[in-house]
Protein backbone atom coordinates (compact mmCIF):
# COMPACT_ATOMS: atom_id res chain seq x y z
CA UNK A 1 0.00 0.00 0.00
CA UNK A 2 2.90 2.36 0.75
CA UNK A 3 4.27 1.80 -2.74
CA UNK A 4 0.90 2.67 -4.28
CA UNK A 5 0.63 5.92 -2.31
CA UNK A 6 4.25 6.77 -3.08
CA UNK A 7 3.72 6.17 -6.81
CA UNK A 8 0.65 8.41 -6.86
CA UNK A 9 2.49 11.18 -5.03
CA UNK A 10 5.56 11.02 -7.28
CA UNK A 11 3.54 11.09 -10.50
CA UNK A 12 1.41 13.98 -9.22
CA UNK A 13 4.46 16.08 -8.32
CA UNK A 14 6.29 15.27 -11.56
CA UNK A 15 3.24 16.20 -13.66
CA UNK A 16 2.44 19.29 -11.61
CA UNK A 17 5.97 20.67 -11.83
CA UNK A 18 6.90 19.22 -15.21
CA UNK A 19 3.89 20.51 -17.17
CA UNK A 20 4.79 24.24 -16.99
CA UNK A 21 8.34 23.46 -18.10
CA UNK A 22 6.96 21.45 -21.01
CA UNK A 23 4.61 24.33 -21.86
CA UNK A 24 7.56 26.73 -22.09
CA UNK A 25 9.42 24.29 -24.33
CA UNK A 26 6.41 23.90 -26.66
CA UNK A 27 5.88 27.66 -26.84
CA UNK A 28 9.53 28.21 -27.82
CA UNK A 29 9.14 25.59 -30.56
CA UNK A 30 5.84 27.07 -31.73
CA UNK A 31 3.96 23.80 -31.21
CA UNK A 32 0.42 25.16 -30.85
CA UNK A 33 -2.97 23.51 -31.36
CA UNK A 34 -4.62 23.76 -34.78
CA UNK A 35 -8.36 24.51 -34.48
CA UNK A 36 -10.84 23.31 -37.13
CA UNK A 37 -12.89 26.06 -38.78
CA UNK A 38 -16.03 23.89 -38.71
CA UNK A 39 -15.93 23.48 -34.92
CA UNK A 40 -17.61 25.71 -32.31
CA UNK A 41 -16.56 29.33 -32.83
CA UNK A 42 -15.69 29.64 -29.14
CA UNK A 43 -12.76 27.28 -29.76
CA UNK A 44 -11.01 29.71 -32.11
CA UNK A 45 -9.56 31.54 -29.09
CA UNK A 46 -7.71 28.30 -28.24
CA UNK A 47 -5.69 28.36 -31.45
CA UNK A 48 -1.99 28.22 -30.66
CA UNK A 49 -2.39 26.67 -27.20
CA UNK A 50 0.44 24.14 -26.69
CA UNK A 51 -0.58 20.53 -27.26
CA UNK A 52 1.03 17.09 -26.93
CA UNK A 53 0.75 17.45 -23.15
CA UNK A 54 0.04 13.74 -22.95
CA UNK A 55 3.81 13.31 -23.08
CA UNK A 56 3.92 14.70 -19.54
CA UNK A 57 1.30 12.20 -18.35
CA UNK A 58 3.25 9.31 -19.88
CA UNK A 59 6.59 10.57 -18.55
CA UNK A 60 5.23 11.15 -15.04
CA UNK A 61 3.58 7.71 -14.97
CA UNK A 62 6.73 5.90 -16.12
CA UNK A 63 9.07 7.78 -13.79
CA UNK A 64 6.74 7.22 -10.81
CA UNK A 65 6.42 3.52 -11.56
CA UNK A 66 10.15 2.82 -11.75
CA UNK A 67 11.11 5.20 -8.95
CA UNK A 68 8.52 3.81 -6.53
CA UNK A 69 9.80 0.29 -7.18
CA UNK A 70 13.37 1.46 -6.66
CA UNK A 71 12.59 3.24 -3.39
CA UNK A 72 10.54 0.36 -1.97
CA UNK A 73 12.89 -2.34 -3.30
CA UNK A 74 10.00 -4.25 -4.84
CA UNK A 75 10.37 -6.21 -8.09
CA UNK A 76 8.83 -5.09 -11.36
CA UNK A 77 6.06 -7.27 -12.74
CA UNK A 78 5.26 -8.30 -16.28
CA UNK A 79 1.63 -7.20 -15.90
CA UNK A 80 2.62 -3.68 -14.91
CA UNK A 81 5.26 -3.41 -17.63
CA UNK A 82 2.83 -4.60 -20.31
CA UNK A 83 0.17 -2.04 -19.35
CA UNK A 84 2.79 0.71 -19.44
CA UNK A 85 4.06 -0.59 -22.80
CA UNK A 86 0.54 -0.39 -24.22
CA UNK A 87 0.08 3.09 -22.83
CA UNK A 88 3.43 4.33 -24.12
CA UNK A 89 3.08 2.64 -27.51
CA UNK A 90 -0.29 4.20 -28.23
CA UNK A 91 1.02 7.50 -26.87
CA UNK A 92 3.80 7.34 -29.47
CA UNK A 93 1.22 6.84 -32.25
CA UNK A 94 -0.69 9.83 -30.91
CA UNK A 95 2.50 11.88 -30.70
CA UNK A 96 3.23 11.27 -34.38
CA UNK A 97 -0.33 12.29 -35.21
CA UNK A 98 -0.05 15.49 -33.14
CA UNK A 99 3.35 16.39 -34.51
CA UNK A 100 2.19 16.13 -38.13
CA UNK A 101 -0.86 18.30 -37.36
CA UNK A 102 1.29 20.96 -35.72
CA UNK A 103 4.15 20.97 -38.19
CA UNK A 104 1.84 21.12 -41.20
CA UNK A 105 -0.84 23.28 -39.48
CA UNK A 106 -3.77 21.12 -40.48
CA UNK A 107 -6.49 19.11 -38.74
CA UNK A 108 -5.34 15.83 -40.31
CA UNK A 109 -2.25 14.18 -38.87
CA UNK A 110 -1.55 10.56 -39.70
CA UNK A 111 -3.78 9.10 -42.37
CA UNK A 112 -6.52 6.90 -40.90
CA UNK A 113 -4.85 3.76 -42.28
CA UNK A 114 -1.45 4.72 -40.83
CA UNK A 115 -2.96 5.54 -37.44
CA UNK A 116 -4.93 2.30 -37.37
CA UNK A 117 -1.84 0.30 -38.36
CA UNK A 118 0.17 1.84 -35.54
CA UNK A 119 -2.53 1.19 -32.96
CA UNK A 120 -3.00 -2.37 -34.20
CA UNK A 121 0.71 -3.17 -34.09
CA UNK A 122 1.03 -2.03 -30.48
CA UNK A 123 -2.20 -3.82 -29.48
CA UNK A 124 -1.18 -7.11 -31.12
CA UNK A 125 2.22 -7.10 -29.40
CA UNK A 126 0.55 -6.42 -26.05
CA UNK A 127 -2.11 -9.12 -26.52
CA UNK A 128 0.36 -11.81 -27.58
CA UNK A 129 2.78 -11.06 -24.73
CA UNK A 130 -0.05 -10.86 -22.18
CA UNK A 131 -0.68 -14.60 -22.62
CA UNK A 132 3.00 -15.44 -22.07
CA UNK A 133 5.30 -15.26 -19.02
CA UNK A 134 3.56 -17.57 -16.52
CA UNK A 135 4.66 -17.11 -12.92
CA UNK A 136 5.33 -19.83 -10.36
CA UNK A 137 1.57 -20.37 -10.03
CA UNK A 138 1.25 -20.74 -13.83
CA UNK A 139 -0.67 -17.48 -14.16
CA UNK A 140 -0.08 -15.19 -17.11
CA UNK A 141 -0.82 -11.42 -17.10
CA UNK A 142 -4.04 -12.03 -19.07
CA UNK A 143 -6.25 -15.04 -19.78
CA UNK A 144 -8.11 -16.18 -22.95
CA UNK A 145 -11.50 -15.59 -21.31
CA UNK A 146 -14.07 -12.86 -21.64
CA UNK A 147 -14.29 -11.27 -18.20
CA UNK A 148 -16.76 -9.07 -16.33
CA UNK A 149 -15.70 -8.66 -12.69
CA UNK A 150 -13.73 -11.90 -13.08
CA UNK A 151 -13.35 -14.52 -15.84
CA UNK A 152 -16.61 -15.80 -17.33
CA UNK A 153 -17.08 -19.30 -18.80
CA UNK A 154 -16.56 -17.85 -22.32
CA UNK A 155 -13.15 -19.23 -23.28
CA UNK A 156 -11.46 -18.23 -26.54
CA UNK A 157 -9.32 -21.37 -26.36
CA UNK A 158 -12.32 -23.69 -26.81
CA UNK A 159 -10.83 -25.10 -30.01
CA UNK A 160 -7.17 -25.07 -29.14
CA UNK A 161 -4.36 -22.79 -28.01
CA UNK A 162 -3.60 -21.22 -31.40
CA UNK A 163 -7.22 -20.32 -32.16
CA UNK A 164 -7.58 -19.05 -28.61
CA UNK A 165 -4.61 -16.76 -29.08
CA UNK A 166 -5.97 -15.40 -32.37
CA UNK A 167 -9.43 -14.77 -30.93
CA UNK A 168 -7.96 -13.15 -27.81
CA UNK A 169 -5.79 -10.84 -29.94
CA UNK A 170 -8.87 -9.76 -31.92
CA UNK A 171 -10.84 -9.22 -28.71
CA UNK A 172 -8.00 -7.22 -27.14
CA UNK A 173 -7.70 -5.08 -30.27
CA UNK A 174 -11.42 -4.27 -30.17
CA UNK A 175 -11.16 -3.29 -26.52
CA UNK A 176 -8.06 -1.17 -27.03
CA UNK A 177 -9.53 0.57 -30.08
CA UNK A 178 -12.76 1.24 -28.19
CA UNK A 179 -11.18 2.75 -25.08
CA UNK A 180 -8.48 4.75 -26.87
CA UNK A 181 -10.94 6.24 -29.34
CA UNK A 182 -13.47 6.82 -26.55
CA UNK A 183 -11.02 8.93 -24.54
CA UNK A 184 -9.89 10.62 -27.76
CA UNK A 185 -13.46 11.69 -28.61
CA UNK A 186 -14.03 12.91 -25.05
CA UNK A 187 -10.95 15.14 -25.23
CA UNK A 188 -12.64 18.19 -26.72
CA UNK A 189 -13.12 20.60 -23.79
CA UNK A 190 -10.65 21.91 -21.23
CA UNK A 191 -10.07 19.27 -18.56
CA UNK A 192 -12.96 17.01 -19.58
CA UNK A 193 -11.08 13.84 -20.53
CA UNK A 194 -8.38 14.41 -17.90
CA UNK A 195 -10.85 14.76 -15.04
CA UNK A 196 -12.89 11.76 -16.14
CA UNK A 197 -9.71 9.70 -16.45
CA UNK A 198 -8.70 10.57 -12.88
CA UNK A 199 -11.92 8.96 -11.64
CA UNK A 200 -11.68 5.80 -13.74
CA UNK A 201 -8.02 5.17 -12.96
CA UNK A 202 -8.80 5.90 -9.31
CA UNK A 203 -11.40 3.12 -9.47
CA UNK A 204 -8.72 0.74 -10.75
CA UNK A 205 -6.50 1.63 -7.79
CA UNK A 206 -9.29 0.39 -5.49
CA UNK A 207 -10.00 -2.67 -7.65
CA UNK A 208 -6.34 -3.66 -7.74
CA UNK A 209 -5.93 -3.31 -3.97
CA UNK A 210 -9.10 -5.33 -3.32
CA UNK A 211 -8.02 -8.06 -5.72
CA UNK A 212 -4.60 -8.19 -4.06
CA UNK A 213 -6.16 -8.62 -0.62
CA UNK A 214 -8.49 -11.33 -1.95
CA UNK A 215 -5.99 -13.01 -4.27
CA UNK A 216 -6.04 -16.77 -4.72
CA UNK A 217 -2.27 -16.99 -4.24
CA UNK A 218 -2.32 -15.50 -0.74
CA UNK A 219 -5.95 -15.75 0.38
CA UNK A 220 -7.56 -18.74 -1.34
CA UNK A 221 -11.32 -19.08 -1.22
CA UNK A 222 -14.42 -19.55 -3.32
CA UNK A 223 -14.45 -15.89 -4.45
CA UNK A 224 -10.73 -15.14 -4.64
CA UNK A 225 -9.36 -13.41 -7.74
CA UNK A 226 -7.15 -15.14 -10.31
CA UNK A 227 -5.21 -11.96 -11.09
CA UNK A 228 -1.47 -12.34 -11.41
CA UNK A 229 -0.04 -8.98 -10.23
CA UNK A 230 -2.97 -7.14 -8.66
CA UNK A 231 -0.87 -4.96 -6.35
CA UNK A 232 1.37 -3.75 -9.14
CA UNK A 233 -1.64 -3.05 -11.35
CA UNK A 234 -3.03 -0.87 -8.56
CA UNK A 235 0.34 0.88 -8.50
CA UNK A 236 0.21 1.49 -12.27
CA UNK A 237 -3.31 2.89 -11.97
CA UNK A 238 -2.11 5.15 -9.13
CA UNK A 239 0.74 6.42 -11.32
CA UNK A 240 -1.63 7.39 -14.13
CA UNK A 241 -4.20 8.84 -11.73
CA UNK A 242 -1.58 11.03 -10.05
CA UNK A 243 -0.18 12.15 -13.40
CA UNK A 244 -3.67 13.14 -14.59
CA UNK A 245 -4.26 15.05 -11.35
CA UNK A 246 -1.07 17.04 -11.81
CA UNK A 247 -1.74 17.68 -15.48
CA UNK A 248 -5.33 18.76 -14.75
CA UNK A 249 -4.02 21.75 -12.78
CA UNK A 250 -2.78 23.20 -16.08
CA UNK A 251 -5.39 21.60 -18.36
CA UNK A 252 -8.45 22.93 -16.51
CA UNK A 253 -10.30 25.88 -18.07
CA UNK A 254 -8.77 28.03 -19.38
CA UNK A 255 -6.32 25.34 -20.45
CA UNK A 256 -2.67 26.29 -20.69
CA UNK A 257 -1.96 23.03 -22.53
CA UNK A 258 -3.89 20.22 -24.26
CA UNK A 259 -3.10 16.53 -23.94
CA UNK A 260 -3.62 15.94 -27.68
CA UNK A 261 -3.81 12.49 -29.22
CA UNK A 262 -0.56 11.75 -27.39
CA UNK A 263 -2.48 11.75 -24.13
CA UNK A 264 -5.91 10.52 -25.16
CA UNK A 265 -4.65 7.43 -26.97
CA UNK A 266 -2.23 6.67 -24.13
CA UNK A 267 -4.92 6.98 -21.45
CA UNK A 268 -7.31 4.84 -23.45
CA UNK A 269 -4.60 2.22 -23.90
CA UNK A 270 -3.78 2.25 -20.19
CA UNK A 271 -7.44 1.82 -19.37
CA UNK A 272 -7.82 -1.17 -21.71
CA UNK A 273 -4.60 -2.70 -20.40
CA UNK A 274 -5.82 -2.51 -16.81
CA UNK A 275 -9.22 -3.95 -17.75
CA UNK A 276 -7.59 -6.92 -19.49
CA UNK A 277 -5.00 -7.67 -16.81
CA UNK A 278 -7.41 -7.23 -13.86
CA UNK A 279 -9.97 -9.44 -15.64
CA UNK A 280 -12.63 -6.69 -15.69
CA UNK A 281 -13.02 -6.31 -19.45
CA UNK A 282 -16.79 -5.75 -19.54
CA UNK A 283 -16.87 -3.82 -16.26
CA UNK A 284 -14.81 -1.08 -17.92
CA UNK A 285 -17.87 -0.30 -20.06
CA UNK A 286 -19.61 0.81 -16.85
CA UNK A 287 -16.60 2.46 -15.20
CA UNK A 288 -15.91 4.43 -18.38
CA UNK A 289 -19.58 5.09 -19.06
CA UNK A 290 -18.98 8.72 -20.02
CA UNK A 291 -16.54 7.65 -22.74
CA UNK A 292 -19.13 5.14 -23.98
CA UNK A 293 -21.92 7.74 -24.17
CA UNK A 294 -19.74 10.20 -26.07
CA UNK A 295 -18.61 7.49 -28.49
CA UNK A 296 -22.23 6.42 -29.05
CA UNK A 297 -23.17 10.02 -29.85
CA UNK A 298 -20.70 9.98 -32.75
CA UNK A 299 -21.94 6.59 -33.98
CA UNK A 300 -25.57 7.78 -33.81
CA UNK A 301 -24.75 11.05 -35.59
CA UNK A 302 -22.85 9.39 -38.43
CA UNK A 303 -25.37 6.55 -38.79
CA UNK A 304 -28.37 8.89 -38.83
CA UNK A 305 -26.80 11.18 -41.43
CA UNK A 306 -25.86 8.31 -43.73
CA UNK A 307 -29.27 6.64 -43.45
CA UNK A 308 -31.60 9.65 -43.40
CA UNK A 309 -29.49 12.66 -44.30
CA UNK A 310 -30.44 14.23 -40.95
CA UNK A 311 -28.36 14.89 -37.84
CA UNK A 312 -29.56 13.94 -34.36
CA UNK A 313 -27.22 16.39 -32.62
CA UNK A 314 -26.15 19.86 -33.66
CA UNK A 315 -22.59 18.56 -33.58
CA UNK A 316 -20.85 15.41 -32.41
CA UNK A 317 -19.22 14.41 -30.08
CA UNK A 318 -21.94 15.13 -27.55
CA UNK A 319 -20.10 17.84 -25.59
CA UNK A 320 -20.04 20.06 -28.69
CA UNK A 321 -23.80 19.68 -29.11
CA UNK A 322 -24.31 21.29 -25.71
CA UNK A 323 -21.85 24.04 -26.61
CA UNK A 324 -23.93 24.92 -29.66
CA UNK A 325 -27.12 24.75 -27.56
CA UNK A 326 -25.62 27.52 -25.45
CA UNK A 327 -24.14 25.81 -22.39
CA UNK A 328 -20.97 27.34 -20.94
CA UNK A 329 -17.88 25.17 -21.41
CA UNK A 330 -17.14 24.92 -17.68
CA UNK A 331 -20.77 23.93 -17.01
CA UNK A 332 -20.53 21.11 -19.55
CA UNK A 333 -17.25 19.84 -18.12
CA UNK A 334 -18.50 19.81 -14.52
CA UNK A 335 -21.78 18.11 -15.41
CA UNK A 336 -19.99 15.52 -17.52
CA UNK A 337 -17.59 14.94 -14.61
CA UNK A 338 -20.62 14.27 -12.43
CA UNK A 339 -21.86 11.73 -14.97
CA UNK A 340 -18.41 10.12 -15.07
CA UNK A 341 -18.37 9.92 -11.28
CA UNK A 342 -21.80 8.29 -11.18
CA UNK A 343 -20.67 5.63 -13.65
CA UNK A 344 -17.52 4.96 -11.63
CA UNK A 345 -19.59 4.63 -8.45
CA UNK A 346 -21.96 2.25 -10.22
CA UNK A 347 -19.08 0.16 -11.56
CA UNK A 348 -17.43 -0.12 -8.16
CA UNK A 349 -20.80 -0.98 -6.63
CA UNK A 350 -21.29 -3.79 -9.15
CA UNK A 351 -17.74 -5.05 -8.52
CA UNK A 352 -18.21 -5.15 -4.75
CA UNK A 353 -21.77 -6.50 -4.89
CA UNK A 354 -20.59 -9.48 -6.94
CA UNK A 355 -18.03 -10.35 -4.27
CA UNK A 356 -20.51 -9.92 -1.40
CA UNK A 357 -23.09 -12.06 -3.16
CA UNK A 358 -20.54 -14.78 -3.84
CA UNK A 359 -19.02 -14.68 -0.37
CA UNK A 360 -22.40 -14.78 1.41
Amino acid sequence: MKAVLLAAAISLVVALLGTPMFIKFLVRQGYGQFIRDDGPTSHHTKRGTPTMGGAVIIGASLSAYFLSHLLTLTPLTMSGLLVLFLMGGLGLVGFLDDYIKISKQRSLGLRSGEKLAGQTLVAVIFAVLALQFPNSHFRTPAAPFVSFVRDTPVNFAFAGTLLGLILFVIWANLMIAGTSNGVNLTDGLDGLATGASVMVFGAYVLIGIWQFNQNCQTNPGTKCYEVRDAHDLALVAACVMGACFGFLWWNASPAKIFMGDTGSLALGGGLAGLAITTRTELLVVILGGLFVIITLSVIIQVGSFKLTGKRVFRMAPLQHHFELVGWNEVTIVIRFWIIAGLFVALGLGVFYAEWVAGAA
